[in-house]
């Protein structure tokens, strides 16, 4: 693969694996209070486009509850050992076989080609089964990357950044990125070749349901994702893209036709389209790169269509420099202006698109 067409990828905002802005506070009658004196620290990061809880505001954990904690143990319990099945498929499978990250269940093997051996089987004990995570179908879910349909040599440069260290989170609670990072750097050329030509070769259908509101269910995060609590009630969205299963119990049993609703603050889509389609003098129209349809081009990926939580993530880390890939340089300008909303408003725009 010549370097441009590995470097050109690095442009994009997709790829392979998306305290923060936190909801509004409900309005109230008292006055504002005065802003805040002018301070060189870093913008909190958006916590909830990596399906985690906002940090406190220094910036630091409380006590006890850092990634290395131990949770408590929970009461045994007896294994589900019951056939699963979902609509439309023949296939039965046990929860065990569902969570497998080295013998990925296929509830339609009919939808996609034959699936190589790395994405349904991996190798162990770094290299999971690519489609446990990013589904047979290529579309991920909100905690990774949607790869299908992007090209060829993107897809091969992504997994050399994550081999290189050249891609990392700039939250470094979300721990699937760490587990693709050690993926990646195992995984051979031969591997990554054939990951790169079974998801490639897939084309793109809709998966997500875009829909403007004030206010959102209440919901809990769990694995990276926010699921909607029954019966919880409302809460203001505020400055948040609320990305969650359409079904939560297709959802855990990795249903491949079931897919997501991302609630997204009222006016995003046409602030975002005006951004996407002219910068607003503040960036690059999308469109010189990734498109006129935003269906990609060339080596550079598509955005249309695809998750609004893993656009934000990118559109930060890029901004945050963890990011860095051979072309990286390039998109730096290009998002260095952006606010928070700015990035909520391009995200919500592109993915509501078809």
């Amino acid at each position: 693969m010549s370097t441009v067409l590995r470097a050109v990828g690095v442009l994009a905002l997709s790829s392979f694996t998306l305290g923060g802005v936190v909801a509004a506070q409900a309005p109230s009658s008292a006055p504002a209070p005065p802003a805040p004196a002018p301070t060189s620290q870093a913008p909190a990061s958006p916590a909830w486009a990596y399906g985690l809880p906002p940090l406190p505001p220094d910036g630091t954990l409380p006590a006890g509850r850092g990634p290395a904690t131990a949770a408590p143990p929970a009461a045994p319990r007896q294994p589900d050992t019951s056939l699963k099945h979902v609509p439309g498929s023949t296939q039965e499978f046990t929860l065990a076989h569902i969570r497998d990250y080295w013998d990925v269940g296929d509830w339609f093997p009919e939808d996609h080609p034959p699936m190589p051996n790395v994405v349904v089987h991996g190798r162990q004990p770094h290299v999971r089964g690519c489609a446990m995570c990013h589904m047979p179908n290529g579309k991920g879910r909100p905690e990774n990357a949607p790869v299908a349909g992007q090209p060829y040599p993107y897809i091969v440069q992504q997994l050399h950044d994550f081999k290189n260290d050249l891609r990392t989170s700039a939250d470094t609670r979300k721990t699937n990125t760490a587990q693709m990072i050690e993926a990646a750097k195992d995984m051979t050329d031969e591997e990554i070749n054939a990951a790169a030509e079974y998801f490639s070769s897939m084309k793109w259908t809709p998966w997500i349901r875009v829909v403007e509101a004030d206010t959102v269910p209440k919901t809990r995060i769990q694995g990276n994702v926010f699921f909607v609590i029954p019966d919880g009630g409302t809460e203001p969205i505020g400055h948040r893209i609320i990305e969650s299963p359409e079904d939560s119990e297709r959802f855990e049993l990795r249903d491949p036709r079931s897919g997501f609703v991302a609630y997204v603050p009222t006016g995003s889509l046409k602030k975002g389209a005006a951004l996407v389609a002219s910068g607003g003098g503040k960036t690059t129209p999308c469109g010189v790169c990734h498109g006129t349809d935003l269906k990609g081009l060339g080596p550079v990926p598509g955005l249309a269509g695809r998750s609004p939580s893993y656009i934000v993530r990118q559109l930060w880390d890029i901004q945050q420099g963890t990011r860095k890939g051979t072309w990286s340089p390039l998109m730096r300008p290009v998002v260095e202006k952006l606010t928070q909303d700015d990035m909520i408003a391009i995200a919500a725009y592109v993915a509501s698109l078809k």
